[in-house]
């Protein structure tokens, strides 16, 4: 039942992300519109508001996903340490790769909000 419940929070991660990322390509083709248009508009209170919740929801939802995978994981690596000290180095590594979920949601909330300015 563990795993399901995981698995259901990773695919909901990523839907999420997909959501946020189609945002930013969205804002995108509407920049592009624009330019190509005579008129200066600037962006709507509901196209901003919409472009600072995908931000919010890439960054909250992949900390999420970063923060099972990190348990699921660091678990794993104590034990795994537990029995052979040498496995240090590669821990760490498993870890880092697991908090890298973050990382990338940070990023992808970065490229929306710079798209926002």
């Amino acid at each position: 039942m563990k795993k399901f419940m995981v698995f259901n929070i990773i695919i909901l991660l990523a839907a999420f992300i997909c959501i946020a990322v189609g945002g930013y390509f969205a804002h995108e083709a509407w920049a592009q519109v624009q330019a190509e248009t005579p008129q200066v508009r600037s962006l709507s209170p509901i196209e901003m508001s919409i472009g600072f919740i995908s931000a919010a929801l890439a960054v909250g939802l992949s900390c999420i996903g970063a923060a099972i995978a990190v348990s699921n994981v660091g678990t794993a690596a104590l034990g795994a340490l537990s029995e052979k000290p040498e496995l240090t180095g590669r821990a760490l590594i498993f870890v880092g790769l697991a908090e890298g979920i973050a990382i990338y949601g940070l990023i992808v909330a970065i490229m929306i909000l710079g798209k926002l300015v």
